[in-house]
């Protein structure tokens, strides 16, 4: 059932007044919480659907380390299998969470101050999607860039430099942004993906690794080794009707379905109202790139431009193309 509760700080009418830079209107009354506060959309699905061939892959290579452990160490191969293929909800465990958001992610505690800017602009933006606040933790990122992050169950991180330059409605624009990656499943399910295709890639680099040794074996030796990797991967591109090929094509639809997941969660803020404020911190980002093209302009150094097979790969639509529909999205409200 949705519950409810009172604004955590309400305002007395003795009160001092608001920060007159304060631009973000503060939801009155009682906030509902609703019931369904997450759910995985199509994006979320289908990024995990995309990585079913490298956890099919850890899986078989777990199972072959596993088996080995176990007959070395005389401990049950299925007990190390099981514990490996269960780890994945430690990514919902809280101390777990903070480890990633400190070591992986590079991320620290706000200071008091900085708590102080944050957490009331994001006590808004749950109020008015009806999410708990609560379970969320708070990161910084020492950064100079505008930038947030949503990763794992529960990680909300945002830049210093955005925490010193956004004003507290465009601020909620970018959490809200965050949100909607949490809501939608985003969050979870990438770094999902990331942990089970994991000891897949570790294999495949260590083939990689010992392919380039290659050349310092004997001729004969070599065209064996050759003849017989090539052998296998006819097999079993044979017997699996050529899906084995299909991890190399993984990384461009993997990419295609983030940029649509970014497009959603703006989609998300505009939702709640924050279209105008997130396409302000995106006509910053635009000016900050012009300006980067014109000063590299003018030292005389060229500035590349990205190429067809790097905007395939990137994990991130364009600011014109997010800027487009976010417009779209408020034409479509008139």
């Amino acid at each position: 059932m949705p519950m409810s509760y009172e604004p955590a700080e309400p305002r007395s009418p003795g009160s001092s007044p608001p920060d007159r830079d304060d631009d973000l209107p503060r939801r009155p009354g009682r906030v509902h919480i609703a019931a369904r506060q997450r759910w995985a959309d199509v994006t979320a699905l289908g990024s995990l659907a995309l990585h079913l061939p490298h956890g099919a892959a850890s899986l078989a290579v777990v199972f072959v380390v596993s088996y080995a452990l176990g007959h070395l160490s005389n401990l049950p191969w299925w007990l190390l299998f099981g514990c490996w293929a269960l780890s994945g909800a430690l990514v919902f465990h809280r101390p777990c969470e903070r480890l990633l958001a400190r070591w992986l992610f590079g991320l620290r505690y706000p200071t008091p101050e900085e708590d102080g800017r944050v957490r009331p602009v994001w006590r808004e933006v749950t109020a008015r999607a009806g999410v708990d606040a609560g379970p969320y933790q708070l990161w910084i990122e020492e950064s100079d860039e505008i930038n947030a992050m949503a990763a794992a169950g529960h990680i909300v991180g945002v830049t210093s430099h955005s925490l010193r330059t956004l004003t507290p409605a465009q601020l909620a624009g970018v959490l809200a942004h965050e949100l909607g990656h949490h809501t939608r499943g985003h969050a979870w399910a990438s770094l999902l993906s990331l942990w089970y295709a994991l000891p897949a890639r570790l294999a495949w680099r260590l083939l990689l690794r010992s392919a380039t040794r290659l050349g310092r074996l004997p001729t004969g030796a070599a065209a064996v080794v050759i003849g017989v990797a090539g052998a296998a991967v006819i097999a079993l591109a044979t017997t699996t009707y050529g899906l084995i090929f299909l991890p190399l094509a993984t990384p461009y639809l993997v990419a295609a379905v983030s940029r649509r997941s970014e497009l959603r969660a703006d989609e998300h803020a505009a939702g709640l109202g924050f279209a105008p404020q997130l396409m302000a911190v995106l006509h910053q980002e635009r000016d900050r790139e012009e300006s980067r093209r014109v000063t590299a302009a003018a030292l005389g150094v060229a500035f590349a431009r990205e190429g067809v097979i790097t905007r395939l790969l990137d994990s991130h639509p364009d600011v014109h193309t997010r800027l487009h529909h976010l417009q779209a999205h408020l034409e479509s409200r008139r």
